[in-house]
């Protein structure tokens, strides 16, 4: 089974979501537009508790202000920073937008409607939120580095590069920032950008086992596995117990199909995080590629010991069981593995060969004719957007 990008992808994504929402978590902006008089006392009492991060004596007060005036839009924009700070993100886009609707050229409210998408992850959303706040104001360093943020988190790597690239003079020793617009930049097939900012992340990080790491990540991402495994190897010489370090290492050496030293890193990665299930995964993966199926199956089921939502573990028993010969086996598990792809053409054609071979011959002909509309789908989608041709349902200057 080759590497799996998506879970790559969503490694270093994870990382990222735990630096960057620390971060915004300080820029939600309590907004002090004065109410109109009759709530005016009310309004200061809940601001002063807002201020105090009294947050429940503060919601209580901004709901006393809009029974008094509905209209209140810096009452509606403040309950949204309550809920932002205590994590209540539906609620704060719910309010924030109210906010929007009553004064929609409030200072602040882009920005929170923003970063209430943001805490959801739901960057889809807050993109166009800080886009808003950018035209206003070119200089707004923090909504810059969110939405750049926000565009790599969507995969939308051009655009990342060229929102974050503005901040390197103030952000040339942030590691994160350094790592996300390097990827950024190879992405986009931009190397000497990208060389050149993984650079600066040596410089600013030094020859530390994290900062290694974190640059074997970089280009592990970029498939650029020669250079991942050289910063591996480093960075497992200089701290041979660093999480995920093996793990790594190992995922480059499976891509090279060096599958005995693969095998040999998933090991030590089990041993230094015993209770991650990607180790157990990727060695059960390996196993199947040496015509191992008993063992692949005890560490698939590990890894689903762990988690029980791994759709590629489900795949790989599924498959395992194919190679023992056992199809009805097999069956249960390509279904589960459905449920979280259900649009997934090789799922399909590997339970419609399943349902073949265990003599169901109508419930196999259907999965194979399924996994040939979804690759023909797949294949005229690529071609469109090659083309540039629009959907039918679009036309050029229309809104979609």
């Amino acid at each position: 089974m080759p590497y799996d990008r998506a879970k790559g992808a969503e490694e270093v994504k994870k990382a990222l979501n735990i630096m960057a929402l620390a971060v915004a978590m300080v820029w939600a902006v309590a907004v002090p537009q004065q109410p109109p008089p009759d709530p005016k006392s009310a309004f200061d009492a809940a601001q002063q508790a807002l201020l105090a991060h009294d947050y429940p004596k503060a919601e209580q007060g901004f709901r006393q202000v809009l029974k008094i005036d509905p209209q209140s839009a810096a009452a509606y924009s403040n309950l949204g920073v309550i809920y932002i700070r205590q994590g209540k993100y539906d609620a704060a886009v719910e309010a924030i937008t109210h906010a929007k609707k009553l004064a929609p050229r409030m200072s602040g409210l882009d920005l929170n409607l923003g970063l209430a998408y943001y805490h959801k992850h739901d960057f889809a959303q807050a993109i166009p939120a800080f886009e808003r706040v950018l035209r206003a104001d070119p200089q707004h360093a923090q909504a810059r580095y969110l939405l750049g943020l926000s565009y790599f988190m969507e995969d939308e790597y051009e655009p990342a590069a060229s929102t974050l690239a503005p901040l390197m003079g103030s952000e040339k020793d942030n590691l994160d920032y350094l790592f996300v617009l390097g990827i950024a930049y190879g992405k986009s097939h931009r190397e000497d950008d990208s060389r050149r900012t993984f650079a600066q992340l040596v410089e600013a990080g030094g020859d530390t086992a994290h900062m290694r790491l974190l640059l074997g990540k970089a280009y592990l991402d970029l498939y650029w596995n020669a250079k991942a495994e050289a910063e591996l190897q480093r960075a497992i010489a200089l701290d041979p117990k660093l999480p995920f370090t093996h793990y790594d290492l190992g995922v480059v050496y499976e891509r090279e199909g060096k599958l005995d030293q693969a095998a040999a890193e998933f090991k030590q990665e089990m041993k230094t995080m015993p209770t991650e299930p990607w180790s157990y995964e990727d060695l059960g993966t390996v196993y199947l590629e040496q015509g191992k199926p008993e063992a692949a199956l005890e560490m698939f089921r590990k890894a689903l010991a762990i988690n029980s939502q791994l759709p590629a573990s489900l795949e790989g028993i599924g498959k395992a069981y194919l190679h023992k010969g056992q199809p009805a086996e097999a069956i249960p598990y390509f279904q589960k593995a459905l449920k979280f792809h259900a649009d997934n053409s090789k799922l399909h054609f590997q339970l419609g060969q399943a349902y073949l071979k265990s003599g169901q011959q109508a419930k196999g002909q259907q999965e194979l004719a399924e996994a040939g509309r979804l690759k023909a789908r797949a294949l005229k989608m690529q071609e469109e957007q090659l083309s540039g041709k629009l959907p039918a349902s679009i036309t050029p200057g229309e809104n979609p």
